[in-house]
């Protein structure tokens, strides 16, 4: 029986499948890495932007969305500019993070520009 607000997913909580429902629990064990900066200079920011999805693509990781600030509805937030990007896992993340070709574009990231990294779980 159904009941409202539920979803199959909901409704047949054991392991089963059906796309979807995999599709929901894989997304489950997602990590994100969010990315709040401010560019000090556009051309190397531009140059860094172009080395880093060369660096992702082994760990699984695809980009979700880049965006621009509108407006600071509560409390203070001195960035400009956000990235967010999907990897599979946390030890994705980290591995990621670490890796020889990403730690290699730091000192660009750096001259490029101010960045705060965050790791989520969702």
């Amino acid at each position: 029986m159904r009941t409202a607000g539920s979803s199959h997913c909901e409704r047949n909580r054991e392991a089963h499948e059906h796309p979807p429902c995999r599709q929901r629990k894989n997304n489950l064990s997602n990590a994100y890495l969010i990315g709040h900066l401010t560019v000090k200079d556009a051309a190397k920011w531009a140059e860094y932007r172009s080395r880093v999805p060369a660096t992702l693509e082994p760990w699984g990781a695809e980009l979700v969305f880049r965006g621009n600030r509108l407006v600071v509805l509560a409390g203070e937030h001195p960035h400009a500019d956000v990235v967010v990007i999907r990897f599979p896992n946390q030890a994705a993340i980290d591995g990621w993070h670490s890796s020889a070709a990403y730690q290699a574009l730091i000192p660009l990231r750096q001259q490029a520009a101010d960045v705060v990294l965050l790791a989520y779980e969702a």
